[in-house]
């Protein structure tokens, strides 16, 4: 239960990083969209650095991209390349091997360029909608997120003031 409650509390850390960036929400979606099309490419261990890269390429948010890596993370790596390499060699039908129940880099180096070609191609076909969508979401999630924080510190600015400004009110007349 422990692992879990951590868990949680590191995603609504990062969450709310992202969320609370002091950039605008183009910035951050577009940051995140980066993210999530590099995490979806089968470049580890590079993904945060290739997300780094093109963040600062297209001027984007590097802390959304980075975060937006974590689409593919260590619990999902399994069918995540499963799924690069199945796509990937329905697309170019190369005479490769892929078990992901025994992947060792040593096997995937043997295969040679052929793997990589293939599950790069699944990567990309699965990367594209994947950040398109990423990116609308985030800019309606950050857009939603801001507004109502604002709402909320008008509304305790007026609780805190108000009894303060109606009272200057009353002493102006």
């Amino acid at each position: 239960m422990r692992f879990w409650d951590s868990f949680k509390r590191a995603i609504r850390y990062n969450y709310l990083r992202v969320m609370r960036l002091k950039v605008s929400i183009h910035s951050v979606a577009l940051g995140m969209a980066v993210g999530v099309f590099t995490g979806c490419l089968p470049v580890l261990p590079f993904q945060t650095v290739v997300a780094l890269t093109l963040a600062f390429i297209l001027r984007c948010s590097k802390v959304a991209a980075a975060a937006g890596t974590w689409v593919s993370n260590p619990l999902n790596w399994v069918p995540f390349y499963t799924a690069c390499f199945i796509i990937g060699n329905w697309l170019i039908p190369i005479d490769v091997t892929f078990d992901p129940h025994h992947m060792e880099l040593k096997e995937l180096v043997e295969q040679g360029w052929g793997i990589v070609v293939v599950m790069m191609t699944g990567g990309l076909v699965m990367a594209i909608p994947c950040s398109v969508l990423s990116y609308f979401i985030t800019f309606r999630a950050v857009t939603r997120f801001r507004k109502r924080r604002m709402i909320r510190l008008i509304n305790q600015y007026k609780r805190r003031h108000g009894e303060q400004s109606t009272h200057d009110k009353t002493l102006d007349s």
